[in-house]
């Protein structure tokens, strides 16, 4: 992989990882257009670094919050903190039961499939248009809540579907305060980021190139970088109710995607 296109895919991530217009949909798109031939193992393990990047942006914005709640959770009480800890934990499930048992399935739908990912852009599309017409609360994400924002994350695996799209539309329109679903959003997934890592390296399915080295360094460093950039701007539109213009995007995407895909 060049270095150039590395760093391209790198800032795709970054952007879509956190902007509700699907992360997994623009890299299958990136690798159409940049014609990545890459082997599987190798596209894997580009993939596994952007989203490792992406993942330690995350903590990076959110420190403070972090912070505070693991020392809420070393007090050893059923308090603010143990709480949404134990709701991240339960938004985690249905993601843990799709990628344990459908894995394979689910994998057969990346590699190209640009008309999926054209159809999925639009129903993203949908989603946003209906969350920024949803009204502003200062409701919390209950325990019920987690868990059905938790099935939007599981749908979200699907490539076009934006996950934090998907999330933070559900979380609002059952709700929940803008500013505290985007917070829910973007933290509940590091866990499984982490995982999904562990897995992959512990099932021995990452295949590592010295070659391909300096081509994933810069990717990482172009998807971190990206990936802080958007995790602070995405907190503001959700707050300001401007999810409409990437709902926009994503059907313009999407339309392009599926007559690409066609022709």
């Amino acid at each position: 992989m060049e270095i150039l296109d590395a760093v391209l895919l790198g800032i795709i991530q970054g952007l879509t990882e956190f902007l509700p217009v699907s992360s997994s949909g623009h890299l299958e798109l990136g690798k159409a257009i940049l014609g990545d031939n890459s082997v599987p193992e190798e596209s894997l393990m580009f993939t596994v670094v952007l989203h490792f990047a992406t993942a330690l942006s995350t903590i990076v914005v959110f420190r403070k919050d972090i912070l505070e709640i693991l020392k809420g959770i070393f007090k050893f009480q059923w308090n603010e903190d143990l709480q949404f800890i134990s709701k991240i934990a339960v938004s985690m499930i249905p993601a843990v039961i799709v990628g344990l048992f459908f894995e394979e399935q689910l994998e057969a739908l990346f590699g190209g499939n640009i008309l999926l990912v054209g159809c999925m852009l639009i129903v993203t599309a949908v989603l946003l248009f209906l969350a920024d017409s949803a009204k502003n609360t200062e409701k919390k994400v209950s325990f019920s809540n987690a868990f059905i924002i938790g099935i939007s994350q599981a749908i979200a695996m699907l490539p076009g579907i934006s996950r934090s799209g998907a999330t933070i539309s559900t979380s609002v329109l059952l709700g929940n305060d803008k500013t505290k679903a985007a917070r829910f959003s973007f933290l509940m997934v590091v866990p499984l980021i982490f995982g999904k890592i562990a897995k992959d390296i512990l099932g021995g399915d990452l295949t590592y190139d010295s070659s391909n080295f300096t081509a994933l360094s810069f990717g990482f460093i172009a998807a971190f970088v990206s990936g802080l950039i958007a995790c602070t701007w995405m907190i503001r539109l959700v707050k300001q109710s401007k999810l409409s213009y990437f709902a926009i995007y994503c059907i313009i995407v999407g339309v392009v995607a599926i007559i690409w895909s066609l022709l």
